[in-house]
């Protein structure tokens, strides 16, 4: 009878050993299924409230973070992706405004619904993004998702007309760049 016992305490720990293994590596796919849905969850939900398909009563992002005010009372954050740095560029020809955090729910620049050509290259002078007719959005503004922790130079091109900057995407730099006067 001993016997009997030990082997079904044997098999049931046996049991217990598999049902947990399952368990952990289940959680774990969620979990990362979870965390990928997130990033990209995330970018979407920049890109709602840049294009005022998600409305808020203040929506900021910095280099880190997401915060959106519904009210005067709760904020909620989101972390950003860890590889991906947000910066949102408004080329103009007469106004801007001075900026640092961009705002996705205030910021407005002067070229609404307008088409560019977008050249990027990092500080090594390899090719980052080389688009012909990218449009700005209703506000104003082209916003990009970067490598992080590099330093960009960045052309805009308008109907012959030119800016060039210097953008880079290490931890609190600026998210908001108005200084793109076409020339």
């Amino acid at each position: 009878m001993k016997k009997i016992t030990l082997i079904t305490t044997g098999i049931a720990t046996g049991l217990v050993v598999v049902a947990i293994g399952t368990y952990l590596i289940a959680g774990n796919a969620q979990r990362e299924e979870a965390g990928n849905q997130g990033v990209s969850n995330i970018k979407q939900l920049v890109h709602d409230f840049s294009t005022r398909k998600a409305t808020a009563q203040s929506a900021s992002i910095t280099s880190s973070q997401l915060s959106v005010s519904e009210d005067a009372t709760t904020t909620k954050t989101y972390d950003l992706p860890a590889n991906e740095f947000f910066v949102s560029i408004a080329p103009y020809m007469e106004q801007t405004h001075p900026c640092a955090t961009h705002s996705l729910t205030g910021c407005q620049g002067e070229m609404k619904d307008e088409e560019f050509n977008v050249t990027i290259h990092d500080s090594a002078g390899n090719s980052v993004m080389n688009k012909a007719l990218v449009k700005s959005q209703s506000n104003g503004f082209i916003d990009l998702w970067l490598p992080r922790d590099k330093t960009y130079s960045v052309t805009v091109e308008h109907k012959g007309k030119t800016a060039k900057s210097q953008v880079s995407t290490f931890e609190n730099d600026d998210t908001c760049i108005t200084t793109m006067q076409l020339g």
